[in-house]
């Protein structure tokens, strides 16, 4: 995670955005006597959003755990998402 000023961030906004989309990396930018700002790609914030969702209800919560611990061991199956 890349941490740089307001002020910095303004200077060269094309450069840090093509690089949190590009190089998936977060930028945290803090502002003078104010709360700093987290930037993240869309597909990044559209990821974390529905991982939320997802883990809303604890019945999935458990089932996707469960599902992330099989593929852990070897026991996952490779589909086709397609078909």
């Amino acid at each position: 995670m890349d941490v740089m000023t307001y002020t910095d961030a303004r200077a060269s906004l094309k450069d840090v955005m093509d690089r949190v989309i590009h190089d998936h990396v977060e930028v945290v930018v803090t502002r003078k006597n104010r709360e700093a700002v987290v930037m993240i790609s869309l597909d990044e914030y559209n990821a974390i959003q529905e991982t939320l969702h997802l883990q809303k209800s604890p019945e999935n919560a458990r089932r996707l755990k469960s599902s992330i611990s099989q593929l852990d061991a070897g026991h996952g199956t490779e589909r086709d998402p397609e078909l």
